[in-house]
């Protein structure tokens, strides 16, 4: 990721407080808050290693936990609950799965670097699980005790003939932004905490993307634990208030989302480098692939184009990948 390549795996421990201690060490959290964190000896600036395997396309359609009528029911459900003031805004979730046979997902990350680059790019591949990730969102940068996290809420087809985002867009990441400060200041000093950028249009593949970004001072001592605690899981793909968001996501989606929607990256002591895990794909090693779609809802949503948002959003990857949407 970035430019970093570990190797020679130490350990691998579900115990986020063992990465306060010294060395480099490789992260993914569920969505659900369980975490994988994997110490590797070395650390090199080099690029993702070559593979002579190739990439057997997948072929047959993905399977989707929720198909079209069940989503828009699911966006519906989430604007009736806004109807009551239950919450502001969730982010509605499906997952596609495919059988698969191809012993590693190295060269599939090749072909995601070449055919749909992105700012947060990372393979992670361990014993249990291997993710090839196409995430354009930040988490957490961490400097010492400068903290960065670069929230998405708001996508366009650039093929629309519409210039610049919607009021829907723009007031759904402005009310994610809010989120964030108010995630980041339950850990940085009072005052400290500022938006740097806010609503910033950015391109990527197949995309245009609405971003702000949010800054804080982080509080002497805090742990990383602490600091996991306060902002997990990322306030734009829950919603908000956080915690309704959460309620309504469980009652309704049936599967737990997994590395998808969690944090993905690296923590090297007071420097870390995470991503929002959108756009990526995950081998449990149970003989399926796993990839994640889906869209922030709010009052001004429209049901058949979130689901329609979902669709584009996961175009592009499983052209790479194979098979049907």
């Amino acid at each position: 990721m970035g430019g970093r390549l570990a190797y020679d795996l130490v350990e691998v421990t579900g115990d986020i407080k063992a990465i306060d201690h010294e060395g480099f060490w490789a992260v993914s959290s569920t969505f659900e808050g369980k975490w994988t964190c994997a110490r590797f000896a070395r650390v090199v600036d080099a690029p993702l290693p070559s593979t002579e395997q190739k990439w057997l396309p997948l072929s047959g359609k993905w399977k989707s936990t929720l198909d079209q009528s069940e989503y828009i029911d699911y966006v519906e459900r989430i604007k009736e609950e806004i109807s009551l003031g239950w919450v502001y805004q969730v982010n509605a979730c499906r997952q596609l799965t495919h059988p698969i046979s191809n012993g590693s997902l190295l060269p599939l990350m090749h072909g995601i670097l070449k055919s749909n680059p992105a700012p947060y790019s990372s393979y992670l591949r361990l014993p249990h699980l291997e993710i090839a990730s196409a995430s354009p969102e930040l988490f957490l940068d961490r400097q010492r005790n400068a903290l960065l996290s670069g929230p998405i809420k708001g996508t366009m087809n650039p093929k629309e003939e519409k210039k610049e985002f919607g009021e829907k867009d723009r007031a759904e990441n402005i009310m994610i932004v809010d989120l964030i400060r108010n995630d980041l200041g339950r850990i940085c000093k009072t005052g400290s905490v500022h938006v740097p950028e806010l609503l910033q249009r950015q391109d990527h593949p197949g995309l245009v993307h609405l971003v702000s970004f949010v800054a804080g001072e982080l509080a002497p001592d805090s742990s990383w634990d602490e600091i996991m605690r306060a902002i997990l899981p990322p306030g734009s793909v829950s919603g908000a208030p956080k915690s309704s968001a959460l309620a309504t996501i469980e009652s309704i989606e049936n599967l737990p989302r997994g590395p998808y929607c969690g944090a993905l990256g690296w923590i090297e002591e007071d420097r870390a480098l995470l991503s929002v895990a959108i756009r990526i794909f995950w081998d449990a090693k149970d003989g399926f692939l796993r990839f994640g779609t889906g869209a922030g809802i709010t009052w001004g949503s429209d049901a058949s184009s979130e689901w329609e948002e979902s669709e584009l959003k996961a175009r592009k990857l499983i052209s790479i990948a194979g098979g049907q949407l």
